[in-house]
């Protein structure tokens, strides 16, 4: 009942963060829109009736609605925010053609849905950017400093004092990176981890224990652990252009690992409990918020990065879908027809809000709020 008992606590930090993002993300269609010469005629943080708004010179009207819980920019030639072409765009004339969106170049259309999540990438490098040159970057050396008596390490032969070369083929150059590939290692997988010891390579097969954790907004998860310690992390400041290369790998890795986290979910070797919805967001943005800018900063960031892959998925309502279109469109060498698209937009409105409905029960559930009920009826 943390959730409702916050109050403002939750609510605020929720709505200032998710509208940051939204408007960096909307952003990004309507600067390349404008670039293509696409006339934007509404821009809009939220949905549903407006609360207020304005027209710029360009006759753009810029505008907060109701539900904050997104925002679309709608161009000339639109029929609705999801982009769908209007019924009056076969009969524009050659002036309306111009700055119709949906008579620009397949290359022009593309980079303008691309634009968005784009722009999400872009703002998380620029948020870790500041922060690596500012406060500085977490790092922990590869070093074992102990082994767990028992654990999975100790079992396959490390020791206190090696130092983590490799895992899997891939090079380690801080602890992050073992406790990343070691958190998405398949249960029961044995990996091949090469240290340093006696400044010599040796090279040993581990299994990672699974264990269930709990982190501090509740969320139960199912990982691998390797069962080594490292004690303290140093914060590292970068230079400014060593420090946007450091958070381009690190949005990189980001984007990996939610990937990765998504795939081991559809096969089902990763729990769903996981996903969660506007209420899990909206405690965490709390919860992060009360530790000050920084973790919020690496919050928004992680969930810029999201928002950006979520945007990307080849789902028609969402900017991939709207890309894979595009990508039939090339292929075909003309568009699909009207009732094609408009089916495809069904079936992923549809599988949109089967995944909030999921994603919201799982808030809930996780929330105590559905035990709260059955307390209250039973």
């Amino acid at each position: 009942m943390s959730i409702l008992s916050g109050g403002l606590g939750y609510i605020i930090p929720f709505l200032v963060v998710l509208t940051v993002l939204v408007f960096v993300h909307e952003l990004g269609h309507y600067l390349v829109a404008r670039f293509n010469g696409v006339r934007v005629e509404t821009f809009s943080i939220g949905f549903g009736p407006e609360l207020f708004g304005r027209f710029d010179r360009h006759g753009t009207r810029w505008k907060i609605s109701a539900i904050p819980l997104g925002g679309y920019v709608k161009m000339f030639g639109d029929a609705d925010a999801a982009s769908m072409p209007s019924s009056l765009v076969g009969a524009m004339s050659a002036a309306d053609r111009e700055v119709s969106f949906h008579h620009k170049r397949l290359g022009q259309r593309a980079a303008i849905l691309f634009a968005g999540p784009a722009a999400n990438f872009l703002f998380a490098i620029v948020l870790l950017t500041g922060l690596f040159s500012t406060v500085g970057e977490p790092f922990m050396p590869p070093d074992v400093g102990q082994v767990v008596p028992g654990s999975a390490a100790e079992a396959g032969g490390i020791k206190g004092g090696d130092v983590i070369l490799s895992i899997d083929g891939q090079s380690v150059e801080r602890f992050e990176d073992v406790q990343l590939a070691v958190m998405q290692n398949a249960a029961g997988t044995p990996m091949s981890v090469v240290v340093r010891r006696d400044d010599k390579p040796i090279t040993l097969s581990v299994t990672p224990h699974m264990t269930e954790t709990t982190d501090r907004f509740g969320n139960k998860s199912h990982i691998g652990v390797l069962g080594i310690q490292r004690s303290g992390v140093t914060y590292l400041r970068h230079d400014p252009l060593t420090a946007v290369w450091r958070a381009a790998r690190e949005t990189s890795t980001l984007i990996t690992a939610t990937l990765k986290g998504v795939g081991q979910m559809i096969v089902g070797t990763r729990t769903t409990d996981e996903l969660g919805g506007p209420l899990r967001i909206a405690q965490m943005s709390g919860e992060v918020a009360q530790g000050g800018i920084v973790p919020l900063l690496w919050f928004m960031a992680v969930l810029s990065v999201n928002l950006g892959l979520i945007n990307l998925f080849p789902i028609p309502v969402l900017d991939g879908g709207h890309l894979l279109f595009y990508a039939a469109e090339a292929l075909r060498g003309r568009p699909l027809g009207q009732r094609a698209q408009e089916f495809g937009f069904r079936i992923g409105l549809a599988l949109v809000l089967t995944l909030m409905v999921f994603a919201t029960w799982n808030d809930l559930v996780h929330l105590q709020i559905v035990a709260f009920i059955k307390g209250l009826v039973t």
